[in-house]
């Protein structure tokens, strides 16, 4: 995928650099609760302040569907910002005098009605405080708004530090990977990531499906799920993504063993059994052991992992087994050079955190949607407009 970078700007002295950023950060009693994404923007104030510029940061706070709602300003990240940069940051609204010093954070843009509408007229507005735009919010890049996908065809346009690694690691992924690859997707349901499967299907070497979804997958081959989450109504696509795997000489991978219960409760007593082997009234909340033992050598033989999804309950003991040990794997051998991991998505974060290998992945995405659409193959605006 080809895009411009900071560099590719030239020399900034005496210029404004309009900078997308995502500090949607979760609050507490006023005060910032987790600084991740405010530490994510440093390295591009940062660069653009070396290039002799200053910058101007565009952002959205929660959904206030534009409509001005106090508790949703951003005025109250300003301290906290200022604090992770190490610059003084001062704070306007669209239509003031932009204050003096290294770094102005803008009102929420999604105060603004025509923001989520991708409105050109609003895109000026943002336009005419800078000379330059500079997109750092991947995890936005999967909605065409105004201050995402509008305002990068007014001025000369280029992606941020953090914007620029996440698309590097994303094309080392899938873009032009090295082979074999091996797609780890779990979670909840088929549906919500039918496309993803389709997608991947074309692309990968191995699809290691888990969660919830492999249940479905399960009772397409004809396997009794018992009491298990299965959406059942999903049989032919589930056999549909399997026959389109046979033909792209991609090797989905089940569980051959599972973990069942008869309570979704943490600790209730469970039994490790065969996958052909479930009863009614049990429930699959993991994958088993000889499963894990497999798919530990199926990374082992891969040189690239794509990882969205859990492979069990892993929010519950002992329940997490093989989602942790899975992980685990994937981080030794990551460690070890031998393989690159790019893992993304709320649950997937969290469960790679719950592992404590969170740090040994190669690159992990903290965007939602914008890491699911890149996974279903699809164009992201934001991204497309830097091209």
């Amino acid at each position: 995928m080809a895009f411009k970078r900071i560099s590719d700007l030239g020399d900034l002295t005496g210029k404004t650099a309009v900078v997308r950023v995502d500090i949607n950060v979760p609050m507490a009693g006023g005060e910032v609760a987790d600084d991740t994404r405010l530490q994510a923007v440093k390295p591009t104030v940062d660069a653009v302040a070396a290039a002799g510029g200053r910058a101007v940061l565009l952002a959205h706070f929660g959904r206030p569907k534009g409509q001005m709602v106090p508790e949703m300003s951003l005025k109250a990240v300003v301290p906290a910002l200022a604090r992770v940069l190490g610059r003084s940051v001062g704070f306007a609204e669209l239509g003031d005098a932009l204050p003096t010093g290294d770094v102005v954070l803008m009102e929420n843009t999604r105060f603004q009605p025509g923001e989520e509408k991708n409105d050109p007229a609003l895109a000026q507005q943002f336009a005419a405080l800078g000379d330059v735009y500079i997109n750092d919010a991947f995890s936005c890049a999967h909605r065409a708004h105004a201050s995402t996908e509008a305002i990068a065809h007014l001025l000369p346009s280029a992606a941020g530090e953090t914007m620029a690694a996440e698309l590097e690691a994303l094309e080392q992924a899938l873009g032009n990977p090295q082979k074999p690859v091996a797609a780890v997707v779990g979670g909840a349901k088929v549906s919500s990531k039918l496309t993803v499967l389709e997608n991947l299907v074309e692309k990968v070497d191995h699809l290691i499906i888990g969660g919830g979804m492999a249940n479905t997958f399960l009772y397409a081959q004809g396997h009794s799920v018992g009491a298990s989450l299965c959406e059942k109504d999903l049989k032919g696509t589930a056999l549909a993504i399997m026959d389109k795997a046979a033909t792209t000489g991609c090797t989905v991978h089940l569980p051959s063993d599972v973990v069942v219960a008869r309570e979704f409760k943490a600790h209730a007593p469970s039994e490790n059994k065969a996958a052909d082997a479930v009863l009614g009234g049990e429930m699959i909340l993991d994958a088993g052991i000889d499963t894990v033992a497999e798919l530990a050598a199926v990374l082992k033989a891969s040189k690239t992992l794509v990882w969205n999804g859990p492979m069990g309950a892993f929010e519950m003991e002992p329940f997490d087994m093989a989602t942790v040990a899975l992980a685990q794997a994937a981080a030794k051998l990551t460690d070890a050079g031998a393989l690159l991991s790019v893992a993304g998505g709320g649950d997937t974060v969290a469960a790679l955190a719950h592992a404590g290998v969170k740090d040994s992945f190669t690159h992990v995405s903290t965007a939602g949607g914008a890491f699911l659409e890149w996974m279903e193959g699809k164009t992201l605006p934001g991204v497309a407009a830097l091209g």
